[in-house]
């Protein structure tokens, strides 16, 4: 098997393109590779999961302990021949002084070595003491070698070469050239997700190539190697039998959900129907809804324009449907969206107005702590606090004073700076995203919530026959 973390100096040094350039050409070889992604993302694990053709896994350490993250190394990575796991940030970044957080921590509890990106551009002789500083910084992180990304022509790579290899030991893997058709788009909110770029596999294609043109993959492969045993991985809980159906919106506006997530909400016996904001009219047969993040302000025309859907889905609301929404399915539930001047009518099943802002409104881990207001919240319970993390550019308007929430923000900033969780009937509509992971069972409890209501809304009628 082979093991290896991709890290970089800095963020937007090339090195999610290099990844999906990596995953995609080893695949090509007719190698399994398993991706993972640290920490909280979407967009990201889309595009690897795209280039593997297999889903994409996240290592998120404000959700696991270490113990918890390589039982979930284990559980994913046991039966690919290769594991790659992109990092977030640089290699050092953290959220605390020792940078217990950081790529370097994960690399240390799953014993990977790192393939670092250096976005070269500009540099030469410089390049050395970078190298060297990564290396000195912590003597316990095994830099397998580095691809640099964003040369200017093959002078300048024959020169950081050069550089390299009489100041360094660190092997060069690889030397990716500046090419504007390798670049995966960017927008007002970071990468562009594959299930809105259509041209995605050829995006992928092109950069396969690129990597195996220009990255020495027998290297790479020689240099990640590993004989060490996975750790045992404990196995999953067997799903329980479907008796609850869920609609969960999937389309261009809306992809953001964890493979993790929806597999959980399986294996609590809900089977998964996905349904389409943009083109259906009617929304399918359902006990339940969920509406994850996405970009709807994006769509908010088509999504203006689907009046039926609209209709439907506000009128489930109205009935008690129970419901689950997050961050762009926030905003879709809304009144209206406005952006750019633009205002579009939505849902409405929250009575309020979502406006896009130019800066980020909330972004980053938050905690979440529940209140009695949360419609699915175990009142048994001792109060904790909820991992969960933000990344919202839009604020919510005009909501009443006397607006229920189902969480109070321990950190963070939520709905309005200190709450989170809209409450509407059997609706909640987070900013925040939760993970079905460590302490945070979300997925199991909304099932069993929705099946709570479905036995009470079934009972109904035969009650009524009893008595007739």
């Amino acid at each position: 098997m082979h093991r290896f973390l991709v890290s970089a100096a800095h963020k937007s040094s090339g090195k999610t393109s290099v990844s999906v350039g990596l995953a995609a050409a080893l695949r090509r070889r007719g190698l399994a590779v398993q991706t993972f992604k640290k920490g909280p993302d979407y967009i990201d694990p889309m595009w690897l999961a795209a280039a593997s053709g297999r889903h994409c896994r996240n290592l998120d350490f404000n959700l696991s302990t270490p113990d918890g993250l390589q039982l979930e190394f284990a559980r994913h990575g046991a039966g690919a021949d290769v594991c790659l796991v992109e990092g977030n940030k640089g290699l050092y970044d953290g959220l605390d002084l020792q940078g217990n957080n950081s790529n370097a921590a994960l690399a240390k509890v799953l014993d990977l070595p790192v393939v670092l990106v250096l976005d070269a551009r500009g540099m030469t002789r410089g390049i050395a003491p970078l190298i060297l500083g990564y290396q000195a910084f912590d003597r316990s992180i095994r830099i397998a070698g580095v691809i640099l990304s964003r040369l200017g022509g093959l002078r300048h790579e024959a020169k950081l070469r050069a550089v390299i290899e009489h100041y360094t030991d660190v092997p060069v893997l690889g030397a990716m050239h500046e090419d504007p058709r390798l670049a995966i788009a960017e927008r007002h909110l970071g990468l562009m997700p594959t299930n809105e770029d259509g041209a995605a596999q050829t995006r992928i294609t092109l950069l396969a190539d690129a990597v195996a043109r220009q990255v020495d993959l027998e290297r790479l492969l020689a240099a990640s190697a590993s004989c060490a045993p996975m750790p045992a991985a404990l196995p999953l809980a067997q799903p329980r039998r479907p008796d609850v159906r869920i609609g969960v919106a999937r389309d261009p506006a809306f992809g953001f959900y964890y493979q993790d997530d929806l597999e959980a909400l399986q294996r609590a016996g809900a089977e998964l129907e996905f349904f389409d904001t943009l083109r259906d009219a009617r929304l399918p047969g359902v006990d339940g809804l969920i509406i994850g993040g996405g970009f709807p302000e994006v769509y908010m025309r088509e999504l203006e324009a689907n009046t039926a859907l609209r209709g439907e889905i506000l009128a489930a609301i109205a009935a008690g449907m129970p419901a689950y929404a997050e961050c762009g399915g926030l905003m879709y539930l809304a009144r209206s969206l406005t952006w750019r001047g633009d205002t579009r009518r939505m849902v409405g099943a929250i009575p309020g107005d979502v406006v896009m802002r130019e800066r980020p409104v909330g972004r980053g881990y938050v905690r979440l702590v529940p209140t009695d207001a949360h419609p699915w919240r175990d009142r048994g319970e001792a109060e904790v606090e909820i991992p969960a993390h933000e990344f919202h550019y839009s604020s919510i308007e005009g909501l009443a004073a006397d607006t229920r929430f189902a969480y109070r923000v321990a950190r963070g900033f939520g709905a309005d700076g200190g709450s989170d969780g809209i409450v509407v009937n059997n609706l909640l509509a987070n900013y925040s995203h939760l993970r079905s992971a460590g302490s945070c069972d979300w997925a199991a409890r909304f099932v069993a919530f929705v099946r709570q209501r479905a036995e009470a809304r079934n009972a109904v009628p035969a009650r009524l026959s009893a008595a007739c």
